[in-house]
């Protein structure tokens, strides 16, 4: 996957449409970061892009599918210098770096976060294939990470993706604080590649 189209699964788009897509996402990024979920509407959407209300349901097909792509973008946004912000000589130390980072950026835009995972873990079938996408980029993100060539790697993946949105619903729906969560990412993703080195002899 790569460019703008590694996000959703959607029909080919002029790149007039491209851009008219683009905007209504960060329209909806926009008032999330303002009054989180609630403050997501598709009307509100439609006016901050200017575009009639109509046109956003061409592109989304409910608030939750739109703000599941607001998800996509955030993920993009925090992890695009990947090798930047994995510092550290070991799989560990680059791992814990970026998982820290994401847990730092969500407890700055915690109005955000919380409509973004608000929308993410909805059972809205609409988001599902938005959401496959989403976490298969953040496992390619951890992948990235990680670097080194690791034993029964897609389940460790696996294992930290879930770590990760574990996280994320600490900061944003149990209200902990931010250094205790960066605290467990860091731990846990320690804890988990060490186990699946000790596990194969490694």
């Amino acid at each position: 996957m790569s460019g703008d189209g590694r996000f959703t699964v959607t029909r080919r788009l002029t790149k007039d449409q491209q851009a008219r897509r683009e905007r209504l996402i960060e329209s909806a990024r926009e008032l999330a970061l303002e009054g989180g979920y609630p403050a997501v509407t598709m009307h509100d959407v439609a006016d901050r892009a200017g575009v009639a209300r109509a046109t956003v349901y061409r592109y989304f097909a409910t608030k939750d599918h739109l703000l599941t792509e607001v998800a996509a973008t955030w993920a993009h946004r925090v992890t695009h210098d990947i090798d930047a912000l994995a510092v550290g000589d070991t799989p560990i130390e680059r791992l814990t770096a970026l998982l820290e980072r994401i847990v730092f950026v969500a407890a700055a835009e915690p109005a955000l976060t919380s409509a973004i995972i608000q929308a993410v873990t909805s059972d809205d079938s609409s988001v599902d294939d938005a959401r496959t996408v989403l976490f298969l980029f953040v496992r390619d993100r951890l992948s990235a990470a990680i670097g080194d060539p690791l034993p029964e790697r897609d389940d460790v993946e696996l294992v930290l993706g879930h770590i990760l949105l574990a996280a994320l619903l600490s900061l944003a729906s149990l209200r902990r604080p931010v250094e205790e969560v960066a605290a467990m990412v860091r731990t846990s993703g320690r804890l988990v590649l060490a186990g699946a080195m000790v596990a194969t002899g490694t």
